[in-house]
């Protein structure tokens, strides 16, 4: 397939002597490294892939249609992760560390959820997965010509980021008149080249129905997050319920199970070295198509962070050691924390072992030649336009990183957090509704204050305060024109007890402890919640009026990117023959490849599958490696049930496949030739994460948990036959 996309692009070339030999002997070696298998394509773009002659024994209409259901509206768009329903009464498979925030908000020292496990007798006992959403994609449309006529010529770029905002929330607006449960979205891809409209039916009412003890679920811990060979069982059983007449609505005890029109069938037969498999999901988002230039610019912002959050890491997990309600409250933001830490120490070793901006620099240099020999293109000067704007560009993104680091609800203390979410949403409703900025316009205001209600479950007031002062008294040494004005005064000071002081006077004097309170002031207007003179909120007032005035400079800026990238891209994609996949933007996307082991490097040779075997080989009777009693009886008795592999005589855990995935597939399902679940995905090795920048198709591995793996738990650990029936197993 390869050397098709090749020739069928060199025939247009022109002979134009030695320049043009060496034109095509760089596009060779550029086209070879773009394969169908490398993307993450959209629904519309399945029927080119030729997925028959690679292994699929479906049709492309079996899985988009636009005219009736197909597989796709079997998967599940969550909280920034993906899932599946595998039955007709609304159940969902996920991962474990997916729903481990629901299941944490769901926990506390004496129902303690994340190191138990959850596990419902029946759909009564099932238990709410709190801020857990379901959105099913009901379609999508090319709407790039309504949104770019909002465009005109002699537009300045402020205005011209105005004109699409108001066409896109127009858009949005009319497609969510369809019903109450509906949600519409607008995504762009090749910087602003298309847009598509996105419509998915929302479902609030999500619960827990079977969560698996840590032992299981965390298994392996931070020491294997990213590695191979794996044994974790990472899944988890939701459910998603609707009202009577079938909408979308909040938790309440009428409601009952969802019906989806598609759901996932399961294959028990496991899978063999070669076999072909694809997923589905709604991987987060690539940087596969960024230039020399912004790969530089990531690597810098990388290693700025790994150092922010491992110290943010270290004091969270050195103050909660005491307390497991503390420890439960901070275990998302803990792991999240040491995830993003992982990973970016992955790519930045990758990108090293691979010399990323050396095969970058050769891509371009193969595109600038190419540019340079066409008379008719621009090209050359639209990638050195664009690489000039982006070193001022990236001055102030630094600076509005700065910023949001002290109010981010990832890094920042939590009330203070909390108080600027208040203080920007009380100011955004004085505007009209189609002026808000995006994410505080009234169809948000529920979500908004369901996050403040819920935010009470994952945090502690003295370790927030304590926190306060550990992040105030880091900025002490920091060059002064980065830091936040709001702050300057007291760091100053460079006085260890008058931070200690002004941190204790703010919880002391503020009312936003409550979450009840705090969605209260939602309600109030700005000059009503200026009345109230809360320290915290007049903090995070002059806070806000500093991003403001950066998030004004940024429209009219950010504008100017999206062209100047989107020239670059046209040329590329021109270069290329349209053999450029678009990068993921948090849309559902299909990726395929075969089930194959790796080699990372001399001496080393990965299989692709692992086994209860390994769990034991592994084990060492502290976390996270752990075994219950009860999996050690299963083992030691052989008793696999219909689970058992007949090859390895043992229940398999994990496999890789070639595929490519990102943040946002967890949870995907990966399925056979035939479209049934064989496992799901939860992570790829520390190899394969320099992916999300270039592709090495030898090393990209991908590591789902297989099927028979969570049945077994699910039917010989849980005991819960009652869902293997209803499974139809």
């Amino acid at each position: 397939m390869q050397q098709k996309y090749v020739n069928c692009h060199l025939t247009g070339f022109k002979k134009r002597g030695e320049e043009m030999k060496r034109i095509l002997v760089l596009f060779i070696l550029w086209s070879l490294e773009l394969n169908a298998d490398d993307g993450m394509w959209l629904p519309h773009q399945i029927a080119d892939l030729d997925l028959p002659e690679r292994g699929m024994q479906l049709e492309p209409g079996d899985l988009f249609r636009t005219d009736s259901a197909g597989l796709v509206n079997a998967i599940v768009k969550l909280n920034g992760a993906t899932g599946s329903f595998i039955s007709n009464d609304g159940l969902i498979l996920t991962n474990h560390h997916v729903a481990f925030r629901a299941i944490q908000r769901a926990s506390d020292a004496e129902h303690d959820y994340l190191k138990n496990g959850f596990i419902a007798n029946d759909f009564t006992d099932e238990i709410q997965a709190f801020g857990q959403t379901a959105n099913i994609l009901l379609g999508y449309d090319d709407v790039t010509d309504q949104v770019m006529a909002a465009i005109k010529d002699n537009m300045t770029f402020r205005e011209k980021y105005d004109a699409l905002d108001r066409i896109k929330k127009k858009l949005v607006k009319k497609a969510e008149k369809a019903g109450p449960d509906i949600r519409a979205e607008i995504k762009s891809i090749y910087s602003g080249k298309h847009y598509y409209l996105y419509r998915y039916k929302r479902l609030q009412d999500v619960r827990i129905v079977f969560a698996p003890p840590e032992d299981l679920g965390r298994f392996g811990g931070e020491i294997d997050n990213w590695m191979w060979p794996r044994h974790t069982c990472d899944f988890t059983f939701l459910r998603a319920y609707v009202s009577k007449d079938g909408v979308g609505k909040p938790y309440s005890p009428d409601n009952v199970p969802y019906h989806p029109e598609s759901f996932l069938k399961i294959s028990l037969d496991g899978v063999d070295e070669g076999d072909f498999t694809f997923v589905m999901g709604y991987p987060g988002r690539t940087y596969r198509n960024y230039t020399v230039k912004e790969v530089e610019q990531s690597i810098a912002y990388m290693q700025q962070r790994l150092s922010l959050y491992k110290e943010i890491t270290n004091f969270y997990e050195n103050r909660c050691s005491t307390s497991r309600d503390i420890q439960i409250k901070y275990a998302g933001k803990i792991r999240g924390l040491a995830n993003s830490h992982k990973n970016y120490t992955g790519k930045l070793q990758g990108f090293a072992s691979i010399d990323l901006l050396h095969k970058k620099q050769q891509q371009e240099n193969a595109f600038l030649q190419w540019a340079r020999s066409e008379a008719s293109t621009d090209y050359a000067k639209a990638l050195q336009d664009y690489h000039n704007f982006l070193d001022n560009y990236e001055k102030i993104q630094d600076r509005q990183r700065q910023l949001e680091q002290v109010v981010s609800r990832y890094t920042a203390p939590m009330l203070l957090s909390q108080a600027h979410t208040i203080y920007r949403t009380v100011y955004e409703k004085e505007k009209p509704d189609a002026e808000r900025e995006t994410g505080f316009q009234e169809r948000d205001f529920d979500d908004i204050r369901q996050a403040v209600l819920l935010a009470d479950r994952s945090y502690d007031i003295e370790t927030d305060k304590a926190y306060f002062k550990f992040m105030l008294g880091s900025m002490v040494k920091s060059d002064p024109s980065v830091v936040p004005h709001a702050f300057r005064d007291i760091l100053a000071t460079q006085s260890e007890q008058k931070i200690v002081d002004f941190v204790d006077d703010l919880y002391q004097c503020t009312i936003l402890q409550s979450g009840e309170k705090r969605a209260e002031l939602l309600e109030y207007d700005l000059k009503k919640l200026h009345k109230i003179h809360d320290p915290l909120i007049e903090l995070a007032a002059s806070l806000e009026e500093q991003l403001a005035d950066l998030r004004e400079q940024e429209k009219a800026l950010n504008q100017q990117k999206s062209e100047l990238k989107r020239n670059v891209l046209q040329g590329m994609l021109e270069f290329t023959n349209g053999r450029i996949a678009p990068d993921a933007n948090s849309t559902l996307r299909l990726t395929f490849g075969n089930v194959a082991g790796y080699s990372p490097r001399d001496g080393v040779d990965y299989r692709a599958v692992t086994t209860l075997t390994g769990v034991f080989e592994k084990e060492t009777g502290e976390f996270p490696f752990i075994v219950p009693d009860k999996i050690k009886l299963l083992y030691e008795t052989k008793d696999f049930g219909q689970y058992v592999d007949p090859e390895a005589q043992d229940v398999v855990t994990c496999f890789l496949n070639a595929t490519n995935v990102t943040g946002g597939n967890s949870g995907s399902p990966t399925l056979n030739a035939k479209g049934e679940v064989i496992g799901i995905i939860f992570d790829m090795t520390y190899e394969s994460v320099v992916g999300d920048y270039y592709i090495i198709p030898d090393l990209q591995r991908t590591i789902s948990v297989d099927i028979r793996y969570i049945l077994f738990v699910v039917e010989k650990f849980g005991g819960a036959t009652w869902l293997i029936e209803k499974l139809g197993l």
